[in-house]
């Protein structure tokens, strides 16, 4: 079996506050979530599974906030703020708290790193698309991160998220074309 690259920075906390950048493949890169359609994102079922359980983390952890997210044919790219005191890092002073009637700041959470965040979405994600009948789905071992350390990362992370779809022509992750991803 091939060595997996460890895509980590070494010694870092992954479950400091901060910002971070995931991307998300699927396995062997099959489009499962939809199309991109005149440059805009066209969610399938799937991809709409997948867009809730990302918006279940904010509401499951409350020191995790959510940034820029996009759901691609294959892939989702997203920033998490991790705040310990729940208030957003890094995020030009905006309180990213996604309030919805319940008193999180009551329930003590052990923080978890940005690997168990994703391990649970991952896992969440994959029961309800292989409860909605498409039980071959599977996602990549492995995950992409980037822990972003100023906030002109940020902004150009946002930028890309942002773009995506109007990008895909272009994106490494797009196995139709040869293209190549100048952010990554």
């Amino acid at each position: 079996m091939k060595d997996r690259k460890k895509q980590r920075l070494p010694g870092f906390n992954y479950s400091t506050d901060g910002a971070y950048f995931v991307t998300i493949c699927v396995q062997n890169m099959q489009y499962c979530f939809g199309n991109v359609e005149n440059e805009t994102m066209a969610l399938n079922q799937t991809g709409k599974i997948v867009d809730h359980q990302w918006n279940w983390i904010f509401e499951q952890y409350a020191y995790v906030h959510r940034d820029e997210f996009v759901v691609m044919p294959n892939h989702v790219h997203g920033i998490l703020h991790i705040a310990e005191n729940g208030l957003a890092t890094r995020t030009g002073g905006r309180n990213l708290d996604v309030g919805n009637g319940r008193d999180r700041s009551l329930q003590a959470q052990k923080i978890k790193t940005i690997s168990e965040l994703i391990g649970a979405f991952k896992t969440t994600s994959s029961k309800m698309i292989h409860l909605a009948g498409q039980t071959d789905f599977k996602w990549q071992k492995s995950y992409y991160d980037r822990v972003l350390r100023n906030e002109r990362e940020l902004h150009l992370t946002r930028e890309y998220i942002v773009n995506n779809p109007k990008a895909w022509e272009l994106d490494k992750n797009n196995p139709d074309i040869n293209g190549n991803n100048l952010f990554l």
